[in-house]
């Protein structure tokens, strides 16, 4: 059973994450006391239910399986198991059981990709019941579901407090208003059971154990539209009448603004790498990115000179060096060939996955530095000539020193070992002096 994984999705698309902890009594049967915990989950998760459990190995699910797992992974203070789909939408879920010393809970943290999938009030109903549910079973402190994006722009669950001091001090105030909020009888109390209840929101209901269920809208999609966070900032300062509207609604304006679609225009030469990169970006941040690539220029290659120019030939062996530069080429293939199986090809494709490949690996800042040196930096810029060779009528150029070597194509005599050392010094030098870009300049001058 292959699952889907999130790395191997739509980057670019949100998801919906919840984080559920509640109450939880270890010294009860853990069947008898998850069974109400999964009877909601299976009532309720209609087609986004999980298929696959996994514990120390993978199995199709059923209840048994999920204590088997709960069992196999039981350590002195945790039980950890993960639920998964094998068909659209993906679901990520991990599920923890935690036992003394530390306070003993039911942990849930749910993500469900893409966000567009609860764009219906039916799902997003059944999906609120399922909490409901969970949330009078298992009470807990707080409790929410949101869109993955904003909640990072959010900064939760720290909100933007030092580390020491919000594992200190939890959820002791109302943060942040989200679109599905669960508040614990300790924060009801806090802001006044009355207030809360008639909190301007799309539902509001107290359940059976003093919890607060709180919804903002039908469905969690539309949350960056300006009548949403009208509405959310209204609710927020409605429970912290501290707050001031204007403020919070301004920074729900400027979250807003942060996630607006943006319209990739790349440097043409770079277009295919730049988007690439664009998947290792989180979803929150990848406005952002893309607005910095936009106005982002890489130089002009500087590794050339003047075909009239051209150092000269000085070594004894000419073909001798031809193949020693097709012997330091091998190197990288060597290399790379298992994560980048395109070099073998030795194309103006495969210098854009090899871009990549380095600029995902950190490649300047992961290895040791005299290695890149004594081994990447020759072997990188002798692949670069033997593809410059093969794909642009190029010639090589032998001289004693690599950082002299050249590749005559047309009226330049480009510098292929002095670009990957330029390439290699750092790993924002992976962008500024790609592989891919020296290669496109040198086919616009090979006339």
């Amino acid at each position: 059973m292959k699952v889907l994984r999130f790395h191997d999705l739509d980057a670019a698309e949100d998801s919906l994450r919840l984080e559920f902890e509640g109450a939880f009594d270890h010294q009860a049967a853990l069947e008898r006391e998850l069974e109400p915990f999964l009877q909601a989950l299976e009532t309720y998760a209609g087609e986004w239910m999980p298929d696959v459990v996994r514990g120390k190995r993978q199995r199709k699910y059923t209840r048994a399986a999920i204590l088997k797992a709960l069992e196999e992974e039981r350590g002195e203070r945790i039980s950890r198991i993960g639920l998964y789909r094998t068909k659209w939408p993906a679901l990520d879920m991990t599920f923890r059981i935690w036992f003394p010393p530390r306070p003993i809970g039911l942990d849930v943290s749910l993500e469900l990709l893409p966000l567009s999938f609860f764009a219906t009030e039916e799902r997003c109903r059944e999906f609120v019941t399922m909490v409901r549910a969970w949330a009078a079973r298992y009470p807990v402190s707080y409790a929410a579901a949101h869109g993955m994006a904003d909640r990072e722009l959010a900064r939760f669950p720290s909100f933007g407090r030092d580390k020491a001091i919000w594992h200190r001090d939890g959820f002791d105030k109302i943060y942040e208003v989200f679109w599905l909020n669960v508040f614990g009888p300790k924060l009801v109390e806090t802001v006044g059971r009355e207030r809360m209840l008639s909190t301007p929101a799309y539902q509001v209901e107290e359940l059976p154990n003093g919890s607060i269920l709180l919804v903002m809208w039908p469905t969690p999609t539309n949350f960056a539209s300006d009548e949403a966070r009208e509405a959310q900032a209204r609710a927020h300062v409605h429970l912290r009448p501290d707050l001031d509207f204007d403020t919070v609604l301004r920074t729900l304006r400027e979250r807003s603004a942060t996630l607006a679609p943006v319209e990739p225009r790349f440097h043409p030469d770079l277009a295919p790498l730049l988007l690439r990169t664009l998947d290792r970006s989180a979803v929150h941040a990848r406005q952002r990115r893309i607005a910095e690539l936009n106005a982002w220029q890489p130089p002009e290659p500087r590794e050339w000179l003047p075909a009239d120019a051209a150092l000269p030939p000085d070594v004894e062996d000419p073909e001798r060096a031809r193949e020693h530069y097709g012997d330091l080429a091998e190197h990288l293939v060597a290399l790379l060939h298992t994560d980048v199986p395109s070099v073998f090809e030795e194309t103006p494709e495969s210098l854009t996955d090899a871009d990549f490949y380095f600029w995902r690996e950190e490649f300047p800042k992961s290895r040791l530095r005299e290695a890149i040196d004594a081994h990447a930096v020759p072997a990188i810029g002798a692949y670069l000539g033997e593809v410059l060779v093969r794909n642009l009528g190029g010639r090589w150029i032998p001289r004693q020193k690599l950082e002299e070597v050249q590749v005559l194509v047309g009226k330049r005599a480009w510098l292929p070992f002095v670009r990957a050392h330029h390439y290699m010094s750092s790993c924002q030098a992976l962008l500024d002096y790609s592989l891919t870009q020296l290669y496109r300049e040198a086919e616009r001058h090979r006339a």
